[in-house]
């Protein structure tokens, strides 16, 4: 993922020009937009996956982009792999803490930046099974997804700190054929190898552009291999879904779309970095996500030996215990046209809208500017009725408690006769007002 210091923005902005690519591509169409609409329909009813970034520079515990900003060298860097042996089973520590915290599927980091390949590949000896551990971690993660009846996502670096081509590729066409062939040949192994794969999460292109990565070609093996599967835009193609980093931000287009951010500031495994999220403040990332027709893709970067860290694991089995009793507001959540209040979020299906009250002011909630009319209300983690007052400017529920029922965010669940949707320009303008 991102450097703290060059942001994925900014390498795309400084592609380089890449010759023109040599293979021609397959026969084969990519998929259409009706088909796109049938592999996707699991994941937008999901709308909670945990994200993994794992690999050597998990065993420095400086952040993920550790080699490229203290500028190791690769030789010394390597050397790691000769040490990274985590304990066995640690995938199913993730999966079933996924599956407590409420996540729908799981994407791990199969080669990040690093070229360092958690599973086995012929391609090359700078992958687990031939290093120090010995075994193919991204088969022991498949398997303990699976097992908890979690879908399952392969995140793949196209670019690579380690191999001989990663760089002189954008200059020199020998090498960009020589590695384009390589990327492709480890994508074909992880599409292949595996069984089903739900989810494939292309990261940074640098140094080269769609053409010069032969992208077209790349998702036309990729979608033969796996017709079922997502993929992303990050091999510089539209993809089935775009993926906003580090910010919630809804696709202009209306296209498909995943927010992945961390819990703390790193994305692999930093010791010192304490910059810890509240369970609150996640929850009213993934309804901002659910609100705008999107998913929240919530990170983990375990320790090198596999261990979560501490504060991770409070975190995510604070926003499952939330989930257990109001995940009906955010899975399959349709997108929403109310987002107007001091102290709530929103969310909804169909006509039911869920104002999710993350402040609570007291006995009375108000929501000014609902256009569709209120038939019933209920707190909904107990199901008790919540009496309402409506007018043509605001609905007022009554008789609630003085502090809040669920913690951190209570969610009252208001049936209405029509689609909720809100005007605050009408309340505006055209609220009575006294005459002066």
């Amino acid at each position: 993922m991102n450097s703290p210091v060059f942001s994925r923005r900014s390498w795309l902005q400084t592609l380089a020009a890449a010759p023109a690519a040599a293979s021609a591509l397959s026969a084969a169409p990519l998929p259409g937009d009706a088909d796109r609409e049938r592999r996707m329909k699991w994941w937008h009813e999901a709308r909670f996956g945990m994200f993994i970034h794992w690999g050597l520079y998990s065993l420095l515990g400086r952040h993920e982009w550790v080699m490229e900003n203290e500028a190791i060298p690769v030789e010394e860097y390597e050397q790691l792999a000769k040490r990274f042996n985590p304990r066995p089973n640690a995938a199913r520590e993730w999966a079933k803490l996924a599956r407590r915290a409420g996540q729908r599927y799981m994407v791990m980091t199969t080669k990040h930046h690093e070229g360092f390949c958690l599973f086995n590949s012929k391609l090359t000896s700078y992958c687990a099974p031939k290093q120090a551990a010995g075994r193919d971690l991204v088969a022991e993660y498949v398997e303990a997804a699976r097992a908890e009846g979690l879908r399952v996502g392969f995140y793949y670096s196209l670019m690579d700190w380690h191999h001989p081509d990663g760089a002189r590729c954008a200059t020199d066409e020998a090498a960009r054929k020589r590695f384009v062939e390589y990327i492709h040949g480890q994508i074909r192994e992880l599409m292949t190898n595996y069984g089903k794969i739900d989810i494939l999460w292309y990261d940074v292109a640098w140094p080269l552009n769609a053409e010069g990565w032969e992208s077209e070609r790349m998702n036309q093996m990729v979608f033969q291999l796996q017709p079922d599967i997502i993929v992303n835009n990050r091999n510089l193609l539209p993809g089935d879904f775009s993926t906003p980093e580090q910010r919630i931000q809804a696709d202009a287009s209306g296209r498909a779309w995943e927010a992945c951010m961390t819990m703390n500031d790193s994305w692999g495994y930093h010791a010192s970095d304490d910059n810890w999220k509240r369970p609150r403040t996640c929850i009213l990332n993934l309804v901002t996500c659910a609100r705008d027709g999107g998913n929240y893709l919530l990170n983990i970067g375990p320790r090198g030996d596999g261990s979560v860290p501490e504060e991770s694991v409070r975190i995510l089995e604070a926003v499952g215990h939330w989930l257990e009793r109001n995940g009906q507001a955010i899975y399959g959540a349709d997108r929403c046209r109310v987002n107007r209040s001091n102290y709530a979020n929103f969310s909804r299906k169909g006509n039911t809208l869920y104002m999710h009250v993350s402040y609570w002011p007291g006995e009375t909630v108000v929501l000014a500017g609902l256009q569709a009319k209120v038939k019933s209300a209920r707190l909904l983690a107990s199901g008790r009725p919540v009496r309402f007052e409506q007018d043509e400017f605001r609905v007022r529920f009554l008789g609630l408690p003085p502090k809040p029922p669920d913690d951190p965010v209570t969610v009252i669940a208001a049936e209405c006769d029509s689609e909720p949707v809100q005007n605050m320009d009408r309340v505006r303008r055209e609220r009575p007002r006294r005459g002066v």
